[in-house]
């Protein structure tokens, strides 16, 4: 593998010198741009003044990580749905995530029968406390009546 080779990616055609470098220090991950931008400080400070900014601007600096790109996440999601290629392994597998997705809807179905039982209990107790309202404003009227 020649050096040229290493480099492939990032030499497109169409894309400038600094969009090159920009995916060149992506990834390398935030270490790189922070090396860069230290670097910058140490030689002329408006240098790395400007990165820090970039950095903040383009969210480079808060993120996780700059290697991590909207794809590759939504990707790593779906890997619990693929197979080992262990046929033992993933029929456990599957028999676990079914067994946990029933007890998920037992669990669910409890929850709303509960949340049913609290809210009958409240309102049967805002009945009563209506009823007894009620006669006691009759009980009132009728003495000073």
């Amino acid at each position: 593998m020649n050096t040229a080779a290493a480099y492939e990616p990032y030499a497109s055609t169409g894309r400038s010198w600094l969009s090159r470098s920009e995916a060149w220090l992506d990834s390398k991950g935030k270490g790189a741009w922070i090396a860069v931008m230290v670097l910058g400080f140490i030689f002329f400070w408006p240098v790395g003044l400007a990165f820090l900014a970039y950095m903040i601007w383009s969210k480079r600096m808060f993120g996780k990580s700059c290697r991590n790109s909207r794809s590759t996440v939504l990707s790593q999601g779906f890997k619990a749905s693929r197979t080992t290629g262990n046929a033992v392994f993933d029929a456990y597998k599957a028999d676990t995530l079914r067994r946990l997705e029933e007890e998920q809807e037992q669990f669910e179905s409890f929850l709303e029968r509960l949340r049913e039982a609290k809210d009958k209990a409240e309102f049967d107790q805002f009945m009563e406390d209506r009823s007894r309202r009620v006669a006691e404003t009759q009980k009132t009227e009728d003495e000073n009546a």
